[in-house]
This record gives structure tokens, sequence and C-alpha cells, in this order.
């Protein structure tokens, strides 16, 4: 029992000093790219940003998207109904800006997701002025300066694609609760910090900018029929066709954010579940990981504890086995540095829920060893009011709106 217990406590503990460095490598990435100028590639450029529904910071969200200090775009609203209540908000913001607003009525969606849907419905009928397109989202919070530097690194022409991450900030509205929310930023801050600067990154669809020629170069339609993520399908897309999808650290987004522990589960499993479907091996490796991780302590903590009932020595094991989580935490810390630099305009909020990112760093791992486990037995996801079973990664069905 000791043998496997020193095994399965060396094993995690050198995983945790790997991760460690590899969590210095990003805020080294982070640093890097903050203090580089993005370049002055700057073309016309569609902004494209699907909606649906009233949520918190709706209205201010979709005014800075008005207000980015990038000279030629222009923005698409797309919304699957004209009685969304969204379009009111959207109306109402054309009113009072000087750039260019279309609102785009797609429809119901038929065998894809209404975000897909959504956003074909937009693509498909592009003026070919629009060099280059963006993927946003309604619930981000970004800077004035997001734009331009989202879309300076496709000047260099080995680029396919250029992406970014959210940044979950808990914003406790009516309902939400501070531990779910505070694991769900935790969580996220998890995925956000796996892009970097490798071959492994994917798209995320509320900031991505791709040329209008790759987006057709790579057939990324094609992708886009019967599929339910749009920024998966994407990524597949640009990899098939061995297009690199740069990350941009530094145009991370905020987004004001708050749960409770039924939308904690809705949103990570579903994100897993997608996951799975459209890139089996980042599943697969995940799964593994956080298995090994939650196994290996739950192992630790009956051996310590077996040992402590019966009078034998103990606390050598105890340290050993905190040493894990410790690791753990001291990663979060590294993350919450890294966020510090990237928006230093959120500063006062990010300090005052910094112990999301160090806390409940060992937590996550639990949360999403439960997301794998929910993931392997289920293709059913519900997002945005609609239930979808996701038979396959181009066929969707609609099972309940």
């Amino acid at each position: 029992m000791l043998i496997a217990f020193y095994i399965l406590a060396f094993q995690q503990i050198l995983q945790g000093i790997v991760s460690l460095f590899d969590g210095r490598r990003w805020l080294k990435m982070v640093r890097r790219r903050l203090a580089v100028h993005g370049g002055f590639y700057a073309p016309q450029v569609a902004l494209i940003c699907p909606c649906k529904g009233s949520e918190p910071h709706l209205e201010t969200n979709l005014t800075a998207l008005t207000r980015y200090d990038y000279a030629n775009y222009e923005i698409f609203f797309v919304l699957a109904s004209n009685l969304d209540p969204a379009v009111r908000v959207i109306e109402r913001l054309r009113r009072a800006t000087d750039k260019k607003v279309h609102i785009v009525i797609a429809g119901p969606p038929a065998n894809s997701s209404e975000k897909v849907s959504n956003l074909r419905a937009v693509v498909e009928q592009l003026d070919p002025k629009f060099e280059v397109i963006v993927f946003t989202d309604s619930d981000i919070s970004p800077g004035r300066s997001w734009l331009s530097k989202l879309v300076s690194p496709l000047g260099d022409g080995r680029v396919g694609a250029v992406t970014t991450y959210r940044w979950l900030i808990p914003s406790l509205g009516k309902g939400a609760s501070a531990l779910a929310t505070g694991l769900a930023s935790a969580w996220n801050a998890a995925v956000a910090t796996m892009l970097g600067e490798h071959s492994r990154n994917f798209c995320w669809g509320g900031g991505t900018a791709i040329r209008s020629f790759t987006f057709r170069e790579i057939n990324a339609l094609d992708f886009w029929d019967g599929a339910v993520s749009d920024d998966l399908a994407l990524t597949n897309a640009l990899h098939a066709s061995n297009q690199p999808i740069l990350f941009a650290p530094e145009c991370v987004a905020p987004t004001l954010f708050g749960v409770d522990f039924e939308d904690l589960a809705e949103f990570t499993n579903r994100q897993t579940i997608l996951t799975r479907i459209y890139s089996k091996k980042m599943w697969s490796t995940g799964a593994l990981a956080h298995a090994s991780y939650v196994v290996t302590i739950i192992f630790l903590a009956t051996v310590t504890f077996s040992r402590m009932l019966s009078g034998d020595t103990w606390e050598a094991l105890l340290l050993m086995m905190m040493l894990i989580p410790l690791l753990s935490m001291m990663k979060g810390a590294i993350r919450t540095v890294a966020i510090l630099e990237i928006l230093p305009e959120w500063r006062q909020k990010l300090h005052e829920w910094s112990w999301v990112w160090t806390v409940l760093a060992p937590v996550v791992p639990f949360l999403f060893f439960w997301n794998f486990c929910v993931s392997s037995i289920t293709r059913t996801i519900h997002w945005r009011g609609i239930d979808y079973r996701l038979v396959s990664m181009n066929h969707t069905e609609i099972l309940k709106r």
C-alpha cells in the first residue's frame, strides 16, 4: 500500500512541477506578446455577433462593439427571430452610433445549432469587400483596442486564424452562487491556459479573426454543415488544411459572469461534450489527466487517514499529499498574475476575486472529472433554450426548442 502511495504521489508531484513550468512559460508568453506591437495590418472587417435573448450587461457589451479604435469595420448582429428581445437593444444602439450596424434575421435552425445557423446566414451574404471576418459574442466586455489587436497578426500570411479566449470575472446577480461562479471561473481559466505557442490551439467563437479568403479556402461552411459548435468545427477545418491558429493573449476578453450550481453543471458539461464530439484526442488526454489526479488524491487521502486512525506515523504522508494541491494553487497564482497584466483596467475586480484562481485550482480537476464522466455517457446538451443531440460532428438532432 505504501509503495503504491509513493509511486502515485511522486507521479502527481512530477506532473504538478511540469504543469507549474508550463504556467511560467504561459506568463512569459503573455509578457512577450504585451510588449510587442501587433503591426499595422488593418483591412476592412466584418464583425459578426450572434445574439439571443436578454442577458445581463447586454447593452453595455454591444455598445462596446461600436467603440473600437479601428477605422474600417462594420457590425453584423444576427438573430434567429425578429421577435427576439435583443432586437430592441440593437435598434437602440444603431440609432446612437455612427458605425455601420446591420441586423440579420436568420430564421430557425434546421439541422445545426442556432448559432451556426445564424453565422452561416451572415457569412453567405457578405460583400467581397470584407477582407477579414471576426466572430465575437454578446457576453464579452473587451477594451477599445481589442479588434485591432486581434486582426493585426493576420498581416503575416502564414497565420490561418487568430483567436483568443474569455476570462470569466464573477459578477453575482440574483440567484448566483459565489462558490458556483468561482468554480466556473477557475474551470474556465484552466481551459484558457491550454492555448499558447504551439500547434494544438483551437478557435474560440467569442474572439476569432480569419481572412475571408482563408475561410473559403478551407471550406469552413462544409464543416459547419450539421454542426453544433461553430468554433470547434472551424478549428477542424483549419487543422485539416494545415492552417496554424495563433493565440493572442493580449486579446483575452473579460466576461462578467454569475451562475448557480445548475448553470455550472450545464455550462461545463456542455463544453466537455462538445470537445468529445469535435476533438476526441483532446477529450481523451484531458480525461486521463484529470482521472489520474482525482484517483491519486482520493487514494492518498485514504491511506493517510487510515494510518492516522491506526496510530501509525502519517505526518510525512500528509505533507507529501498536500504538496500536490499546493503545486496546483501555485499555477493558479501564476494565472492570476498573468490576467492582472492582460486586463489592468479590471485590476480592482480581479483582486477582489483572486482567491478563485488560486484556492479553487486544486478543486477544478474534480469538476473536470465529473464533466468527463457525464460526457462519456450522453451526447445531449442544452444551449440557449434548445436541446440538441450531437450524433456526430456533422449530424445534429434538435430535440426541443
